[in-house]
This record gives C-alpha cells, structure tokens and sequence, in this order.
C-alpha cells in the first residue's frame, strides 16, 4: 500500500503545475508526500504538441471575459489568485526565452519541451507514475484509497486532472466526468471547443475548391450588439472552415446556428469595385475582386454569382452592392464540427455550483478537488486555457496546504 498525502490523477498541465505548487507553498521542514499517476507513456503530451510544438503558455489579455461557463464568474477567483504575469516570472526564472504574438499570446522560442521540463523540474520530490491505470477511487477514512495497475494507494486529498475528451488519440478520456458522478457532482454536457466546423454540401461545393486558401476574417455569431465576433485567420478546408477565426466562434455556435463571415473586414468592397469600374471597367469582375481577395476566392466567388468572365463595366450598382454583400455578410449555417478528434479543449465539464470557488475543492466531498480543463470553465484560442492549468491548479495546491496547517495545528 502506498501511502501520500494528495494524488493527483493526471499529468498534463493542471496536473503537473498543482504537484510543484503543493511542493511550492509547503512551508514546514517535511515537504508533503504527492504523487502524479498517468496512464501516458509521457507527462505533458498536449503540452508539447501546443502552439505548434512551441507552446502558447498563457495570454497577457487573461480575464474571466475570456472565459466560457455555466457560472462565467466562477474562475476570477482563482485567475485572481495566479494571474498570467506569475507565470511569465517563472518562465523567465528558469531562462526560457519566449516571444509575443498578436492579442497578448505568449509562445516559447525554442521548444514545449522547456515548459514541460520546467514543470517536471519544479514538483522534483514528488514521484510519477506513468503508464499506470486507475481503477477505482473509493472514499475511505481520512481520504481516498485507489486501485491502480501498480497497486493501491492511501491519499488523503485526490485531485483529478484528468483532463477533457480532446484529443483522443492523446490518450483523452472522459474518466473525469465519471469519477464526478460517482461522487454526486452535476455535469454540463461536454462537447468539442475550439474546432473547425463543417457543412452540407452546397456550401461545400465552394470550399472543397479553395481548400488551402486563408484570408484574415471577421466571424460573428449572433445578431446586433449581443453578438460575438472574432477577427482573424480563417482557413478553408474539404470539410469546411477552419483557422483562430472559426475555432474562436466554434465554442459560441450550438447546432442550427448561423455564423456571419466578413471575407474583407475594414474595407468597403462595394467602393473599391466602383472607383476600379471608373478608373478602367474593362477588366474582369473577378480580376478587380483579386485586388481585394485572394484569386482563388475571388474567382469561386464572381462563378457563384454567374459573373465569372463579366466586365466590371457592364456592372451597374446594385449587382456591385449585391457582390459586396456576399464578400462582407455570407451568411452559413454548419451542420456539424470535427468533433473531439481535432477539438483543441473540451466546452462544459463538472458544474461550477459543485466546486468551491476559492480552491477547487467538491462542496459535498471534503479532499476531492477537480481542476484544470475537466471543469466548466472554457477559454478562449490564444493561451487562456494553460492560463487556467496554471490558475485552478494553484488555487488547489493552496487549498490543500492551508488544510493540511489547519489539521496539523488542531493536532
């Protein structure tokens, strides 16, 4: 039987950074016994194939607005607690060169692989077991005893890190979700966020064609004020649409949903077609748009509207306006996303209301903890999703330390 004082199900970035947080924060001369189980070969797989394998650690811009929940203000208090500038100074301690990118995202120069060692590096005195099944967790006297494939362990505390159903070929599992129902804790329906999306077939017939072609767009969902928009690269695929643009908006759009995409946001396609037309109509409509769009976008476009081969000066104005409004307002309702293989996070998880907010820990079950992305709390693309690892999982370690000098000081 081994005997710890917290379990921690899951090596991933939650996982990892709530074990040397523990190590961290302890302050008497014995350090807490912690160990981290995985049923991975490695510790911090998602870690290392993030921003391109070069890990986008967190977002300067980090705020509960950035954030998706049942209870949107259930996270300020931990992100409060470990705000994005706590991890740069970690970083920059360990001598991690990093740069910064548009919208505050923060990426290694080098490699994931830093961040990984790093953490590895920072909770050395804990062990990891890899490779390693669980079994059961059943609630015992003063903690937890768990069935492993390496055999039983006595903890007082269990954190589950276990992550979302992202990913799967990563090892992604919905054990998380499981263990949360045993216990009595609600669940929000978890489906894929951050994930292309894709669409029957006569939207297709214009994407298949431009698969490859990226434009920068504006993508919003929803109508007038209340709606959500999001300005960047947008992809075109044999599926569908992808790129930052769509994966933002997929984690706002629900089934029989529109999205509104604007192929040429900040300019007005309708007055450069216009003053192009007085400046030399005998051009192309599809050549003029090439001015605007990409080629291959411009001509799928003008051949959608029957005006592939039309001069630009037998247009009159209102079949411009009308060709401005298709560049600026196409309007798609998709029939689905790729769902968790390619989703980047997991949207919904164990219900806020069952947590407490202050450290993660089950209302109703005193020394179980869920952190990280198994909870319902969802950022968006650009670093926000480590940020909250990072947060939930110290708000955790807090917790569990501050209990342990409570016990250990009413002995």
């Amino acid at each position: 039987m081994e005997h710890v004082d917290t379990l921690i199900l899951g090596a991933g970035a939650a996982g990892l950074f709530c074990a040397g947080s523990i190590l961290e924060l302890a302050k008497s001369p014995e350090k807490p016994r912690v160990l981290v189980i995985d049923h991975a070969r490695a510790p911090g797989e998602k870690i290392r194939i993030s921003g391109g394998g070069r890990c986008n650690f967190t977002n300067l811009a980090t705020g509960r607005d950035r954030f998706l929940s049942q209870n949107p203000r259930f996270c300020a208090s931990a992100l409060a607690g470990y705000p994005a500038s706590e991890f740069v100074a970690m970083v920059d301690r360990h001598g991690i060169a990093w740069h910064e990118k548009t919208l505050g995202q923060l990426f290694c120069d080098d490699s994931a692989r830093q961040i990984i060692d790093m953490l590895l590096n920072r909770m050395r005195g804990a062990q990891l077991w890899l490779e390693t099944a669980i079994n059961a967790v059943e609630p015992r006297e003063g903690g937890y005893l768990v069935a492993t494939s390496r055999g039983p362990v006595q903890a007082r505390n269990v954190v589950v890190a276990t992550g979302g159903k992202s990913i799967p070929k990563m090892g992604a599992t919905g054990f998380g979700y499981d263990l949360a129902r045993q216990f009595g804790l609600r669940l929000i329906e978890p489906r894929a966020a951050l994930v292309p999306l894709t669409f029957a077939e006569q939207d297709l017939d214009l994407c298949r064609p431009l698969a490859g072609v990226s434009v920068e767009a504006e993508v919003s969902h929803g109508e007038g004020r209340s709606a959500t928009r999001f300005r960047d690269g947008l992809l075109f695929t044999h599926r569908g649409l992808s790129g930052p643009a769509i994966l933002q908006i997929s984690s706002f759009w629900k089934p029989g949903d529109d999205i509104l995409v604007d192929l040429a946001p900040g300019r007005n396609t309708a007055e450069e077609l216009k003053t192009q037309r007085g400046q030399g109509g005998r051009i192309a409509v599809g050549t003029a748009l090439a001015r605007i769009l990409p080629a291959r976008l411009a001509d799928a476009i003008t051949t959608e509207l029957r005006l592939d081969g039309a001069r630009l000066a037998d247009q009159p104005n209102p079949r411009i306006e009308s060709l401005s409004q298709r560049v600026h307002r196409w309007r798609l309702r998709p029939v689905g996303s790729e769902g968790w293989r390619t989703a980047e996070v997991t949207l919904g998880g164990v219900d806020c209301r069952d947590l407490d907010a202050r450290d993660m820990q089950a209302r109703s079950q005193p020394g179980l903890y869920f952190i990280g992305e198994v909870v319902d709390v969802t950022g968006w693309l650009g670093g926000y999703n480590f940020q909250w690892a990072w947060a939930s999982a110290h708000a955790a370690a807090k917790g569990i330390v501050s209990a342990a000098v409570s016990s250990a000081a009413a002995d």
